[in-house]
């Protein structure tokens, strides 16, 4: 059964939930308007350093992607999407978000002077540079360091580099330790993005069936219900959930989703999850208000 066969069952023009990220569906919580505003923020008042986090799955990196449309000109962004390494390999990473070339052999000077250069130039040139980092929390507590020790570039009144960091809740909890207190003095603003509470599932639910051609109550409110209960409100596996629960319901010929087709996905395993009891559903309500047992 192709996505294709339920987007025509359906009356839908497109998939409404793509695992893609996909800031054209992008759904506006309040928490994800909160986590932008911060973003801006950190761009706006030029802060050394902006820190975002949240769950796996919770939009972080559409949210990324939503902010470099709205950049402006007079700002050059670089963008590490997963960087790892020791000392020094941080710099090479740097370097290569904003396309300076790196000299062969080059040692840790020669690399910071390069890069400082750049952020002179770019300064001279009346652009400051903004450097962001997704999966942040994959960089070691050295690491974070050094790229605090890369703020010390900006002098004066002017700040010529600002540094964005989006991870995962660890990165959060990393800059809590007493070894970086140093660096999270420099943090100027910090937000962390929860999970959707049950409310928040059932509109973002309606706004992605609407924004994809459908009249936003192909999945009812029971399936919905069941559907935050087994994602924990994380939306990549909301996605998922229903996703899936589409192409069984068009299958079975079935006008809506219903819980029933929740439970069926459930028992046949077909997420992938941290292990924990499923909540298989008794004593069922499905769209038309008869129970089942």
């Amino acid at each position: 059964m192709s996505t294709a066969l339920y987007n025509d069952h359906f009356g839908f023009r497109e998939r409404p939930f793509s695992l893609s990220p996909d800031p054209e569906f992008l759904f506006w919580s309040k928490a994800h308007t909160r986590a932008l505003l911060v973003l801006e923020y950190g761009l706006l008042t030029r802060a050394p350093l902006t820190v975002v986090s949240g769950e796996v799955g919770t939009g972080k990196t559409t949210l990324i992607q939503e902010l470099l449309r709205t950049i402006e000109d007079d700002v050059t962004v670089g963008l590490i999407s997963n960087a790892r390494g020791d000392r020094g390999d941080l710099l090479r990473w740097v370097l290569s978000a904003f396309d300076v070339a790196t000299p062969e052999g080059a040692d840790y000077v020669a690399l910071f002077q390069s890069f400082q250069d750049f952020v002179l130039a770019e300064y001279a040139a009346s652009r400051h540079v903004a450097l962001i980092v997704d999966e942040a929390q994959n960089l070691g507590t050295d690491t974070l360091e050094e790229l605090r020790m890369l703020t010390n570039i900006n002098s004066g009144k002017d700040e010529l580099l600002q540094i964005i960091l989006v991870g995962q809740p660890e990165l959060r909890d990393m800059i809590r330790r007493p070894e970086l207190r140093q660096f999270a003095q420099r943090v100027t603003a910090a937000y962390h993005l929860e999970p959707m509470d049950l409310d928040t599932t059932q509109a973002y639910v309606e706004h992605r069936l609407h924004h994809a051609g459908g009249n936003g109550k192909e999945i009812c409110y029971e399936a919905i219900r069941h559907i935050h209960e087994e994602s924990d409100g994380i939306p990549r596996v909301v996605n998922k959930l229903c996703d899936l629960a589409l192409v069984y319901a068009s299958s079975a010929g079935e006008e809506k989703v219903g819980a029933g087709a929740i439970q069926e996905l459930v028992q046949d395993g077909l997420i992938l999850k941290p292990y924990r009891e499923p909540h298989l559903l008794t004593n069922r309500i499905d769209c038309d208000g008869k129970g089942s047992e």
